[in-house]
């Protein structure tokens, strides 16, 4: 078991707690703790699990590789510090890794109950995240590491996680293992998240995390199949309602455009739409599309904003792009 961690104090005992109440008790349990400025290894100290603190803040995919190298397990289970497992999401994990010799890694299904209800920016996402996982359950061609298990044969045949990326780095890794192992997600591996309760925060982490999507895709050796968070229409319908706008200054007709085009992102995703209004009611569907809007344009901006800074900065993405005759990451000492 790897948790990295990086001031997640408030969730870290939450999580801690649900991994030593496995069906499946892990063999060891390693917290990579990422310099964290609270009391976030205190915490890890109260449990019997070997606590490996970093000096500086070296991003998920350093965390990750310094978990596994201080890690004995023949399985690799990889879970974030603010997810608290189901009770036997290792055991279901691990029997669907035996059940298929060709399935290399295992990820699963967050719950749509937040861990810890802070409001209706919180359950926006849970909600998003739950179900557009749901809806893609089975062999898919990427693999989300916030949450997965692993055989260690084949996370040391694919490579260590690429240090170079602190966002979509599942993305980047996937393109790798998929080339020689079936990724599967499950609805029997979950665990509930306590994701951003605040919507600048939440648009800015949006924001951040898109600007890698295309440097990644630049690299990727797979054309299609990999998992997509929202629809290909509704993105290209959210984009155009501000493209569109300054139509309006033509004339008062033409507010039309911007109008249908936001008609269009309402409909993009009916399935989404009956999935949160049966959940929440149809009150919370207005917040909850509106929400999903904003999060929709914080993307298309950072894709934007990270397409050029890919084109004009040598040092920005994948590390292959800079070292093609070499790994792209080293497992940190």
């Amino acid at each position: 078991m790897i948790i990295p961690n990086h001031n997640y104090e408030k969730t870290l005992r939450a999580c801690l707690e649900s991994v030593f109440a496995q069906t499946l008790r892990p063999l060891d349990v390693v917290v990579v703790d990422d310099a964290s400025t609270d009391s976030s290894r205190d915490i890890a100290r109260e449990f019997p699990c070997v606590l490996v603190a970093r000096p500086d803040n070296g991003g998920v995919s350093a965390a990750r590789n310094l978990g596994v190298a201080a890690s004995r397990g023949e399985v690799l289970f990889f879970l974030d510090s603010d997810i608290a497992l189901a009770p036997d999401a290792i055991e279901n994990a691990v029997a669907l890794l035996g059940a298929d010799p060709e399935t290399g890694c295992v990820h699963g299904v967050l719950d749509p109950e937040p861990l810890y209800d802070d409001g209706p920016v919180e359950v926006y996402h849970c909600l998003h995240a739950h179900f557009w996982r749901r809806r893609s359950a089975g062999i898919v061609g990427t693999a989300f590491f916030a949450l997965a298990a692993i055989e260690r044969r084949v996370f040391e045949a694919t490579g260590p996680f690429d240090e170079n990326l602190r966002d979509s780095e599942d993305v980047e890794y996937s393109d790798r293992l998929a080339a020689t192992h079936r990724i599967r997600l499950s609805e029997r591996v979950t665990g509930r998240h306590d994701d951003v309760d605040r919507l600048l925060p939440m648009l800015a982490e949006q924001y951040r995390r898109s600007q890698l999507l295309v440097p990644v895709a630049a690299v990727e050796r797979r054309r299609g199949g990999g998992l997509r968070a929202n629809r290909t229409r509704g993105v290209l319908a959210a984009a155009l309602v501000p493209a569109t706008l300054p139509l309006a200054l033509l004339t008062p007709w033409l507010l039309a455009v911007p109008l249908a085009c936001a008609l269009a992102f309402a409909l993009a995703d009916v399935e989404l739409s009956r999935f949160v209004a049966r959940r929440e009611g149809w009150p919370f569907l207005l917040r909850f599309t509106a929400l999903h809007f904003a999060v929709h344009l914080a993307l298309v901006l950072g894709a934007v904003h990270g397409g050029v800074r890919w084109l004009v900065d040598p040092g920005f993405g994948p590390s292959v792009r800079r070292r093609r005759d070499r790994p792209s990451a080293v497992v940190a000492p």
